[in-house]
């Protein structure tokens, strides 16, 4: 087999790539890996974002590691614990002296002459270096880190305070005394809002649509309790499939009785905020839920902040910024020190790598998603992307132990590259992920699509994802398989247009 600089390659030093590193390094022994990451600490999105109260919007029982147990006492856990959690994951298993650093990775050539990935990657000087790899493993996350979803608004320009995006929070923000306004109705806004109010004169949450909100505990008591009985690792496994089911459970229950879970979740919002409440105005989403994520805030704190009278939320339209605030198109003003533009994130597939084979483009867009890991037609490539509806790192772990079984089947058959082949394109596809979310509208003729039939079916369903990765066969009839110096079995991409 051609000699390379590592046998895997793995982008990002997240969540999921600190993750891949660990089922590589217990699954396959005799690999060799490397991970570049275009930032220069172990984190990823948790390290990125620092505003106030940033914190997981899932439950850390499944938003952990299946190898590793969540101990901490909250469940729902802020953004510098999940940090620490990822760090001493990679501290334990000797990661992080394989990560490159402050890399970031412009381009991703599979070769078929030599069976190998020709990477190129780029240091904060702009010096370019090419790195080779037999299988290259995508574990970026899903948005730019560069920027996040801005859109313009009318009149900026005259705003006297700070225009600030949470993707960018200064360090040294004092917002003591201040009136802020947050613009967004999304998680971000959510967490900010309750967050701020400690300190700001009134924080205000300005939404053009409302969003589902359900509040739940950030102690988990039961999962607490356990640990004081059980080794952690029981207590962990048993609180996890409870909460993955119970999210299964209710997620099928949403989409089979949408009017019911609407009237149920409604009727949680009423009894947080009482009778007098606007809650048809400001809580009351135009589409059914989980057509888009839903958002979950801690201890009810959102909900104790709008009760208070520290913060309150506002559902109208922008008409322009002013020198002191903003007008909103019911003529209504906005008084503000401080706007903060909570109004999304900018999504990208491949971690916006250059991907092509043999020197052709391929552009996600024209590829047809295979188990939710790999692409169509482009040999030895595997992307981790975390479900819509459920923790992220539940798929990212199924997706590292997919790989790692997949790699190990083709050392013990002697294959060099593995390969999900499409002969042509189905015309009746359906879009990579089906939420209506505006980040996700935005951008889904560059993401892959997807079949109605297995094995090119995208799941949102952990369980049926097990059965399919963890115990699915790897030959299915679909893989296309080569050893070294075959000719090419692999379709010619077409030139993105």
């Amino acid at each position: 087999m051609t000699q390379t600089d590592t046998d895997i390659l793995i982008i990002g030093a997240g969540l999921s790539g600190i993750g891949a590193a660990v089922h590589l390094t217990k699954r396959c022994p005799g690999k060799t890996y490397r991970i570049v990451e275009q930032r220069g600490a172990i984190g990823g999105t948790w390290d990125l974002f620092r505003y106030p109260g940033i914190r997981s919007d899932s439950d850390m029982h499944t938003l952990g590691y299946n190898f590793k147990p969540w101990t901490e006492a909250k469940a729902i856990a802020d953004g510098p614990s999940i940090r620490s959690y990822v760090r001493k994951t990679a501290d334990e298993h000797n990661i992080t002296e394989k990560i490159q650093f402050n890399t970031t990775v412009i381009a991703a050539n599979w070769s078929g002459d030599d069976q190998c990935w020709h990477v190129t990657t780029q240091d904060q000087s702009g010096a370019r270096e090419t790195l080779t790899c037999h299988f290259l493993f995508l574990c970026g996350g899903y948005y730019n880190y560069a920027e996040g979803y801005r859109p313009e608004f009318p009149g900026e320009a005259s705003f006297k305070g700070q225009i600030i995006h949470p993707q960018h929070w200064p360090e040294d923000l004092d917002y003591t005394g201040k009136k802020v306004v947050v613009i967004g109705s999304g998680a971000t806004a959510m967490t900010l809002v309750p967050s701020m109010t400690d300190k700001a004169a009134h924080v205000t949450m300005l939404q053009r649509s409302p969003t589902y909100v359900v509040s739940r505990p950030a102690v988990d008591k039961l999962a607490n309790s356990l640990r004081k009985f059980l080794p952690a690792s029981w207590a962990y496994g048993l609180i996890r499939w409870r909460n993955v089911l119970f999210q299964q459970f209710f997620f099928r229950q949403t989409r089979a009785h949408p009017e019911k879970a609407r009237e149920r979740l409604l009727g949680m919002v009423r009894e947080e905020l009482g009778p007098d409440y606007d809650v048809e105005k400001h809580f009351t989403p135009s589409y059914n839920p989980w057509e888009q994520r839903l958002c979950l805030v801690p201890d009810s704190d959102l909900f104790n902040a709008l009760k208070a009278g520290t913060a309150s939320v506002v559902t109208d339209h922008i008409d322009r910024f002013t020198e002191t605030g903003i007008k909103l198109k019911s003529g209504e003003t906005l008084d503000a020190d401080i706007i903060i533009t909570a109004t999304g994130l900018n999504l990208q597939y491949m971690n916006g790598i250059d991907v092509s084979v043999n020197g052709v483009k391929a552009a996600p867009g024209s590829l047809l998603n295979y188990k939710g890991v790999m692409v169509s037609n482009v040999p030895n490539l595997a992307i981790t992307f975390g479900y819509t509806n459920a923790s992220w790192t539940l798929k990212a772990d199924l997706t590292s132990e997919y790989v790692c079984r997949l790699i190990n089947y083709m050392d013990r058959a002697g294959y060099a590259s593995a390969m999900p082949k499409l002969d042509a394109f189905p015309n009746d596809t359906d879009p990579f992920v089906d939420f209506s979310s505006g980040y996700f509208q935005r951008v889904m003729d560059k993401f892959p699509r997807q079949h109605k039939e297995a094995p090119w079916k995208l799941h949102q369903n952990y369980t049926a994802d097990m059965m399919n990765l963890r115990y699915g066969r790897i030959d299915d009839g679909v893989l296309v398989f080569e050893k070294e110096q075959e000719e090419s079995k692999a379709p010619v991409l077409q030139a993105a247009e």
